[in-house]
């Protein structure tokens, strides 16, 4: 594994913990939680720039600006409408098809080489999400519409991540711009469309500020590292392990109970991630 995959990697241990700092956050409504994470990522993300100095935001393109602000607000914006229209488990699945899409999608990219391993391995984890998401998840009301968001949300999240490999010479501190947009659109959606409820007591406010330093800040960063310069097919396959660790991180949090389901979803999605690291690793001695 080299050092971009495994900077990617840090940001499926990050979103690991977003269930966990979500219920910490209630009843802050999604979109304004949206605006205050996204917020708290962007300011981290311009003292980071900062070591570089502003003139490498200046070089970027305004497209570039737009197609990432676009694809982190939509990708959310998709996935909460898609849950309160169906809060069922059938929509955590569809939503959760983007680590299967990353896999496809990158074998269209140049100098990529998309295995039948990788597919076989994206397949076996997904079945090990599936298992956690179907035993995990309120058995809501599924529509049609919700499904059909959960799907353009899922599709959403993972053409951007392959997109963002064509954009390899764009620096990550364009990540900043991205997230504060977001914070920005994200901010008026809720004063349009939202009732103001704040977090409730310090833990609630250490909640948020811990999902805007990790999972809804800081592991954009660290994504954009892994897909356009680490093993992209590697990190598609492995991102299955984000809903096997936030269930973990529940029972750890004494909020959801530990389960024989458990186990076999970590076997599945522990297999489904080999199966990708095996085939990756042929690749590269094919290069050789």
């Amino acid at each position: 594994m080299n050092k971009a995959t495994g900077i990617g990697f840090t940001a499926v241990l990050m979103w690991a913990l977003l269930a966990l700092f979500t219920i910490g956050s209630a009843p802050v409504p999604p979109f304004l939680l949206n605006a205050l994470c996204f917020g708290i990522g962007g300011t981290i993300g311009i003292f980071w720039t900062a070591r570089k100095g502003f003139g490498v935001l200046r070089a970027v393109s305004w497209k570039v600006y737009a197609f990432g602000t676009l694809a982190l607000f939509g990708y959310h914006a998709l996935y909460f409408t898609a849950f309160r229209l169906a809060p069922s488990a059938e929509t955590g699945l569809i939503a959760y098809l983007w680590p299967l899409f990353i896999v496809l999608f990158s074998g269209l990219l140049p100098g990529e080489r998309l295995r039948a391993t990788h597919i076989m391995g994206a397949l076996i984890a997904f079945a090990g999400a599936a298992l956690i998401v179907l035993a995990r998840d309120p058995g809501g009301e599924a529509n049609a519409l919700g499904l059909i968001l959960a799907f353009c949300c899922a599709l959403t999240w993972a053409a951007y991540s392959v997109l963002s490999r064509r954009l390899g010479d764009v620096p990550t501190e364009s990540v900043t711009v991205f997230c504060l947009a977001t914070a920005a659109l994200s901010a008026v959606v809720h004063f349009a469309f939202e009732e103001t409820l704040w977090p409730m007591g310090t833990m609630g406010w250490l909640s948020v500020a811990a999902l805007g330093a990790g999972p809804v800040g800081a592991a954009f960063f660290t994504w954009d590292i892994g897909m356009k310069k680490g093993d992209i097919q590697f990190l598609g396959v492995a991102s299955y392990a984000a809903p096997l660790l936030s269930t973990l991180a529940l029972v750890a949090a004494g909020l959801a109970p530990a389960t024989l389901t458990l186990i076999i979803a970590a076997i599945m999605i522990t297999g489904g991630a080999a199966l990708a690291a095996m085939a990756s690793a042929r690749k590269g001695q094919d290069i050789t």
